[in-house]
């Protein structure tokens, strides 16, 4: 009785709950198709809309006034790349400054928030409260960071008056740090990398805190001192982690706008003029009217270099996995 009662129930079809048929699951679908609906057409219209209409922008002449355009073809992209006698120099004097913040910035990124991270990860004491006061200057507004920084570097600034009071008077700048075509871009490079600093030693000490302990202890029996152990073995496992840091700061320093527009705007001259500032005055500041097409075309540019930055990362990743 009770073999055939188990052989009878294991031959029992599965109860199906009610509503959960055919015609529920297409009511569902439905219910989440109109849920998502809303933020569909809001991408196409923001996002695709914008990115087709940015795109053929950049094949046309057009002030952002008259109600046509001129379809110019690629006459943007020659002019921009040296053949208008107008744009190309500006152009190429921002391409050279943006690379020299492309390459110091990643740099010196990198130089400051290693040690940073390391002294850190040894102290015992106050480690949280340390990694809080070092992590501030990236949570701040950056537009009050720059503004504060504009302060300190006007000719009666406290960098000025620092060097003074130490007798280092001959390192001063009468016209200010930022006035100086000489030293206007490197201290633009310095506060970026002061701004970068925090995210690349939070990178460094996440890693720091993942190394296996006893592959330091074998390299202390083996004798290596502190300033080796770090070279020779932390700073090769840590690999990965500077393959990030570098590629973000890559990016940042390509893509760099705010810092420029807001304590130099380019200036003295063009001493400090990058291609995102560059953009900006095309579309907006043109002495000769603004110039969308232009400022569209050098956008788009500036997009086909951070894609290739992007796909250099990708493949970093891939080889130090």
């Amino acid at each position: 009785m009770t073999a055939g009662a188990s052989g009878s129930a294991a031959d029992v079809p599965p109860r199906v709950r009610p509503g959960r048929g055919p015609r529920f699951r297409s009511r569902e679908t439905a219910w989440g198709y109109a849920f998502v609906a809303p933020a569909l057409v809001l991408f196409a219209i923001m996002g695709v809309y914008t990115i087709a209409y940015g795109f053929t922008l950049s094949f046309v002449r057009w002030n952002g006034f008259t109600p046509r355009w001129t379809w110019v073809g690629l006459e943007n992209y020659v002019g921009l790349l040296g053949g208008s006698p107008v744009y190309g120099p500006p152009v190429r004097a921002a391409a050279l400054n943006t690379l020299w913040v492309m390459i110091a910035v990643p740099l010196l990124t990198v130089a400051v928030s290693f040690p940073l991270a390391v002294i850190l990860n040894s102290v015992t004491r106050l480690r949280a409260v340390l990694r809080s006061v070092y992590f501030i200057p990236y949570v701040t507004s950056g537009i009050a960071v720059y503004f504060a920084w504009q302060y300190i570097l006007e000719p009666n600034g406290a960098i000025n008056g620092i060097l003074g009071a130490l007798g280092l008077g001959s390192l001063q700048q009468p016209q200010g740090f930022l006035g100086n075509p000489e030293t206007a871009l490197p201290t633009l490079i310095v506060v970026m990398v002061w701004s970068a600093v925090p995210v690349a030693m939070l990178l460094y000490l996440a890693g720091l805190q993942a190394v296996d302990t006893s592959l330091l202890e074998a390299a202390k029996i083996d004798g290596a001192g502190w300033w080796r152990t770090n070279r020779s073995v932390v700073w090769p496992l840590l690999a990965g982690t500077t393959a990030v840091v570098m590629l973000l700061n890559l990016r940042d320093a390509l893509q760099g706008f705010q810092v420029f527009l807001i304590m130099t705007n380019g200036g003295p001259g063009d001493a400090t003029n990058v291609l995102g500032l560059e953009t900006y005055r095309l579309a907006f500041l043109s002495e000769l009217g603004p110039t969308l097409g232009l400022a569209s075309a050098l956008g788009w540019m500036l997009f086909l270099i951070a894609l290739v930055i992007a796909l250099v990362n990708q493949q970093v990743m891939r080889r130090l996995r």
